[in-house]
């Protein structure tokens, strides 16, 4: 999993990540913009949950995200559809909407995440 971390003209932080894994990158943009307090509060949910059958999920205003003992799923909110809304044999583009990474690769990111917001 690739990912860089900008600054943009406001001098605020964005994440880009790798195909594949762009809504963990879209869930530190919109969810997290440098709210470390949040970040806090997922990496201490990340370490309880290591190792162990349990789950914890945070809801945002954009983006879910899932932990469990081994891995980490980023979800955008308006995936949730219920009932038949799609007609059979259809399918919705969630490439950028759908991440999944494992929880180690995940701390790794948050932690390099923080260092940046410190370089200003």
């Amino acid at each position: 999993m690739d990912y860089e971390f900008l600054r943009d003209i406001t001098g605020t932080v964005k994440v880009r990540m790798s195909m594949g894994h762009e809504a963990l990158g879209h869930w530190f943009n919109e969810e997290v913009k440098g709210d470390l307090a949040l970040l806090d509060r997922v990496e201490l949910a990340a370490r309880e949950v290591r190792g162990s059958e349990r789950q914890w999920q945070q809801s945002g205003h954009e983006y879910t995200l899932w932990l469990d003992g081994e891995e980490v799923m980023v979800r955008a909110n308006q995936l949730e559809f219920s009932g038949d809304e799609m007609e059979e044999g259809m399918s919705y583009y969630d490439e950028e909407s759908l991440s999944l990474c494992g929880l180690e690769d995940f701390l790794q990111v948050a932690a390099a995440y923080r260092r940046f917001l410190a370089e200003q």
